[in-house]
C-alpha cells in the first residue's frame, strides 16, 4: 500500500513513521512529504531510505492513505487535494476537528462513526485524547454532567523548538518558543489567548470532548499548563457524574477500557507519572478517589505519551480501522 506522511521530518511525523513500522502497517511504498527546506532529504523506514518529496509529487502517485502532521494551514490546503485523488487523510492538526462533516475519532471510543465516504478524518488534540479515553466508560455507565480539568503538558507538545528551549535553558542559554523561561517554571499558557481569557488549547478540550463523547450537554472547564517535562502530558480531572457510583465499579470500568491502564496504589507510591508513560501507547489512570465536595463527584489523574497516543499512535490506529473495514486498497 502506498502511504504518504505529510510532515514526515517533524517530531510527530517521525513518530508516525516509527509507529507504522512497529505496528507492521502494510506499507509497500512510503511517500514522505515535508516543506521545501526538507525536499531531497532522506528518511529511514523499514530498513531503507526514502526521499522527501513535494506534496504534488505524492498526490500524483495516488497513495491510499495520508497521515498529516504539518499544521492547520497545510492541512486546510492539502488534505482536500489528497482526498480528491482518492486518498484517505488522517489529519493531526486542529483545522478539521470541529467541522461537522469530518469525524473526530479516538478508535477505542467512536470508531463506529467512520464511513467509507469519510475521506478526511480528524485526529483529536493530545490532551483531549487521553482524558476522553479515561472518561468514556464512565460517561457510558453514569453520564457526565461536568468536567474540570487542569493539564500539565510537556514541552514536546510545542514541537522540537519547545524541547530545544528547555535544553538550552538547562545548559545556561535561552530559547524563543515560549514567552517566558520554561525551565524551573510553569506557564499557564498553551496556544493563543481568546477574548474571554481562555486559550485555544483549553477550548479544544471543551469542544472536542463533547464531539467525541457525542454529548453537547457536558459542561467542561479546562486550564492548560506547560511544565518543564520533556515528554508525556498529565491531567488532574474532576468529574461530576450523573448518578451515584461505587469506587470499585469505577476502577473496574477503567481497567476494562481498551488502552487504559490503572495504576492506583498510593499507599505504595503507585500512581501514573510521565517519566514512565513516555514511550508507551496506553493512558495511565490513578489517584482515583471520591470528591466529597459535590454529589457524585470523582477525582482522577491521567498520564499519557502525547506524541504517541496523543498524536502518532492514535492516527495509525484510525488507519488500522480503515484497513480492517476493507476501505484501504
Amino acid at each position: 500500500m502506498k502511504v504518504a506522511v505529510v510532515g514526515a521530518t517533524g517530531l510527530v511525523g517521525s513518530k508516525m513513521l516509527q509507529v507504522l513500522q512497529e505496528r507492521h502497517f502494510p506499507v509497500t511504498e512510503l511517500l514522505p512529504v515535508a516543506s521545501e527546506r526538507s525536499w531531497g532529504r532522506k528518511v529511514e523506514f523499514q530498513g531503507r531510505e526514502w526521499t522527501v518529496m513535494r506534496a504534488d509529487e505524492a498526490i500524483a502517485r495516488k497513495p491510499a492513505l495520508a497521515l498529516f502532521s504539518a499544521g492547520g494551514a497545510v492541512s486546510g490546503e492539502l488534505a482536500p487535494q489528497f482526498a480528491a485523488a482518492g486518498c484517505y487523510v488522517v489529519d493531526n492538526s486542529s483545522f478539521w476537528r470541529m467541522d461537522p462533516s469530518v469525524p473526530l475519532v479516538v478508535p477505542e471510543i467512536n470508531a463506529d462513526v467512520l464511513t467509507p465516504e469519510d475521506r478526511i478524518i480528524a485526529n483529536p488534540n493530545c490532551s483531549t485524547i487521553q482524558m476522553v479515553l479515561a472518561l468514556a466508560p464512565l460517561h457510558k455507565a453514569y453520564g457526565i454532567r461536568r468536567i474540570v480539568v487542569s493539564t500539565y503538558q510537556s514541552v514536546t507538545g510545542a514541537g522540537q523548538r519547545g524541547i530545544e528551549q528547555l535544553e538550552a535553558e538547562r545548559a545556561g542559554g535561552s530559547g524563543s518558543k515560549f514567552p517566558h523561561p520554561i525551565d524551573l517554571n510553569v506557564l499557564p499558557h498553551i496556544d493563543s489567548f481568546l477574548p474571554d481569557g481562555y486559550t485555544k488549547e483549553e477550548m479544544k478540550m471543551v469542544n472536542e470532548t463533547r464531539k467525541i463523547l457525542r454529548d453537547p450537554s457536558i459542561a467542561v472547564s479546562a486550564t492548560t499548563v506547560r511544565v518543564p517535562v520533556k515528554g508525556g502530558h498529565s491531567e488532574s480531572v474532576n468529574v461530576e457524574l450523573g448518578k451515584a457510583y461505587d469506587l470499585s465499579d469505577v476502577r473496574r470500568l477503567l481497567a476494562d477500557m481498551p488502552g487504559v491502564v490503572v495504576q492506583d496504589d498510593p499507599s505504595n507510591n503507585v500512581y501514573p507519572m510521565p517519566l514512565y508513560a513516555w514511550g508507551r501507547d496506553e493512558v495511565f489512570v490513578g489517584r482515583i478517589r471520591r470528591d466529597t465536595s459535590v454529589e457524585n463527584g470523582l477525582n482522577l489523574w491521567c498520564v499519557s505519551d502525547n506524541i504517541r497516543k496523543g498524536a502518532a499512535t492514535n492516527a495509525v490506529q484510525i488507519a488500522e480501522v480503515l484497513l480492517s473495514n476493507g476501505w484501504l486498497g
